[in-house]
């Protein structure tokens, strides 16, 4: 799972994202998810989420 489709990215999942800021280089955050803030069942560079520190990104990998 590579956290493309919403149905598979819920809350308490620990995901890694990455961040508006890497998008260029890439680079990770791992985290767990709070919400979901991408409303379409599908997007092609991952559901937006709000991680429980806060951070906002989309998701790349689904870890649990």
């Amino acid at each position: 799972m590579d956290g493309r489709n919403r149905s598979d990215v819920k809350p308490g999942l620990r995901v890694n994202v990455i961040l508006k800021k890497d998008q260029r280089t890439g680079t990770k955050t791992e985290g767990i998810v709070q919400d979901l803030l991408t409303n379409s069942s599908y997007h092609p560079h991952g559901i937006k989420v709000r991680l429980a520190d806060g951070q906002v990104g989309r998701v790349c990998d689904i870890l649990e």
